[in-house]
């Protein structure tokens, strides 16, 4: 069972919920909680994004750790002012770990994205992700959308969440091969930088063969972000093939004596 299926079944039991009435909060099958709890299957982002929010838990705590009572219901009872007649008495207040928050554009917020993506209400309205330490550069989350950097099973499928990190709007600052989210007025795209094309615009190259490589002038573009991470709730097995060749790279690294 995984963390994301533990927390439900902890939630429910918290909450006095059966697993029919947790589905009808966020309009599932009932079997589909059942199937969430077992391990397996595990929900789409946006309905972790959406649990999250209505019980109150970060999204980064629901899918990375076993939640506690406490983290459901917010108290600690070392910061609590206690009464004088209690016998537990305030030991130290808990030193908290340095957190940053991060928006998160969904797919269906992209478009309005493209208008308010300037204004601080509306970033501040999105959801968030909450991560250890300290950001040194500003970052953004994004729901990935479409194939084009899938290919064979492997690479960014629909739905997965890109975290990235902003990169200032200058083709000699972008590096070769690296993943970017780029953004104009009215388009979003997830693409490899190729370089520069004779017109000094930007060549972006999908991972699918399928599709074709973008040229997008620089002038065009409003945002940059180099994607660092991504979360997928899809795990591949290997192939028969990929067995065979860690087990052959396995080989020769011995060998060789590496």
């Amino acid at each position: 069972m995984s963390c994301i299926g533990k927390n439900i079944k902890k939630i429910r039991t918290v909450k006095n919920l059966s697993q029919a009435a947790f589905a009808q909060l966020f309009d599932l099958a009932r079997p589909s909680v059942g199937a969430y709890e077992e391990g397996r299957s595990e929900p789409k982002i946006d309905t972790l994004v959406q649990i999250a929010r209505h019980f109150g838990v970060s999204l980064d705590l629901l899918i990375t750790k076993e939640l506690t009572v406490n983290d459901l219901y917010g108290f600690d009872i070392f910061k609590r002012d206690l009464h004088p007649d209690h016998l537990l008495i305030k030991v130290a207040d808990a030193t908290e770990a340095p957190v940053y928050r991060t928006a998160l554009v969904m797919a269906v917020e992209q478009t309005a994205y493209f208008t308010h993506r300037q204004e601080k209400q509306f970033i501040d309205g999105l959801p968030s992700l909450i991560l250890p330490g300290e950001a040194q550069v500003l970052h953004r989350a994004f729901e990935h959308t479409g194939s084009e950097m899938q290919y064979q099973q492997h690479g960014l499928r629909h739905g997965d969440i890109l975290y990235c990190s902003a990169v200032a709007v200058d083709a000699s600052q972008l590096k070769p091969n690296e993943v970017y989210v780029v953004l104009t007025q009215n388009k979003l795209v997830t693409r490899r930088f190729q370089g520069l094309t004779e017109s000094s615009a930007l060549l972006l190259k999908a991972d699918n063969p399928d599709y074709d490589h973008l040229s997008l002038p620089v002038a065009e573009v409003t945002e940059l972000w180099h994607v660092e991470g991504v979360y997928s709730t899809y795990l591949k097995s290997p192939s028969s093939l990929e067995e065979r060749l860690t087990r052959l790279e396995s080989l020769v690294r011995k060998l060789t004596g590496e």
